[in-house]
């Protein structure tokens, strides 16, 4: 029997190589399509191609041409969906080239799916931001963190629609085409709207991946670094925090049933059980090693929303999922990875 096709784009990045991991284990034919422009995606390529046999296509999800072709020359029956801009402060200061790889990439995917294999799976990573700014809502502050008083279980997808920044719109864009080419043309789409993802070979930054951010910090901190690390804003925000193998899981479930589901969206995150602000998340690291990073605050970022944790009830009633990894097992996993990492960088 022919093994299952798979397509990952955006597949040397963090989520796109932990879902690119898992088929590779499962014996699937693989694709991995990326532009290697993200640093880090590289390393992450080269641990790949340590874990056994697939195919990689250095492409632009924003060149129709590039995904037409490995699209019509693989035929996936799968489609993880994972290129993209990820950065709301990198939108802000190249809003093209975040439309571009957002909505116009998200649109040349569809298209060739529609045109070569209507009948593959497409599972979507779109993200929180669709929502906005949660900014009318009734919040209460609390001694570490932000309450949204009228969501104690966290937000499902009634949740208003109402993105802000380029970001939060160029995904809102892909988002909505994902929705309709299921209504249109019958694709069997599937979006994902994540909260906060860490783990495994994350590429944090500043500007995107906090918890991970924060963790490497943390280690350099202890090591004895003094370099000044700030905070915007208070630090009480809170998101649910999801450890990419929980992620992993909810795909490959996800796409076994995506006929059924297709055309649906679903929030994503650790649920209230799994949810952590700033100040709680450095608490954390701290215990973990043993010292508590030291920060100091400055102005907010705008458009960042006080309070995310994902009801993710929809998605256990339509996949049996629901994440199995709490969050400070997730972060004692997470930093024994930075530290083997940093002990391989060192030889």
């Amino acid at each position: 029997m022919r093994p299952m096709r798979i397509l990952v784009t955006g597949g040397a990045g963090f989520v796109g190589s932990n879902l690119a991991s898992e088929a590779i284990a499962r014996g699937y034919e693989v694709v991995v399509f990326d532009d290697l422009s993200r640093a880090g995606t590289p390393a992450n390529l080269a641990w790949l191609r340590t874990l056994g046999p697939f195919e990689f296509v250095h492409g632009d999800v924003r060149v129709g041409t590039d995904v037409e072709r490995v699209v019509a020359s693989l035929r996936p029956e799968m489609v993880f969906h994972l290129a993209g801009q990820v950065a709301m402060t990198t939108s802000v200061r190249d809003p093209l080239r975040d439309f571009d790889t957002n909505a116009r990439g998200t649109v040349n995917v569809l298209e060739a799916v529609r045109r070569h294999v209507p009948e593959a799976a497409v599972l979507y990573s779109s993200t929180n931001k669709v929502y906005g700014d949660l900014d009318d809502l009734a919040y209460d502050e609390l001694r570490s963190r932000w309450v949204a008083r009228d969501y104690p279980r966290g937000f499902d997808e009634s949740v208003p629609f109402r993105p802000t920044t380029p970001y939060g719109n160029s995904k809102a864009c892909a988002d909505l085409y994902m929705q309709d080419y299921a209504r249109m043309y019958g694709l069997r789409t599937v979006v994902f709207r994540h909260s906060s993802i860490y783990g495994g070979r994350q590429l944090a930054t500043y500007d995107q991946g906090w918890i991970g951010w924060f963790a490497d910090r943390t280690l350099d901190h202890a090591a004895g670094a003094q370099d000044d690390v700030t905070i915007s804003g208070d630090g009480k925000q809170v998101r649910d925090a999801l450890h990419v193998d929980d992620v992993v899981r909810l795909y490959f479930a996800a796409a076994e049933r995506a006929a059924e589901a297709a055309g649906q969206v679903f929030n994503i995150g650790g649920g209230m059980e799994s949810s952590v602000s700033i100040l709680e998340l450095l608490d954390k690291l701290g215990t973990i090693v043993g010292a508590r990073l030291p920060v100091r605050p400055i102005e907010a970022r705008k458009s960042d929303q006080r309070v995310f944790v994902a009801d993710h009830a929809r998605a256990t009633a339509a996949f049996g999922w629901r994440p199995a990894i709490g969050v400070d097992d997730g972060l004692a996993r997470t930093m024994e990875g930075l530290r083997q990492q940093r002990a391989a960088r060192r030889g």
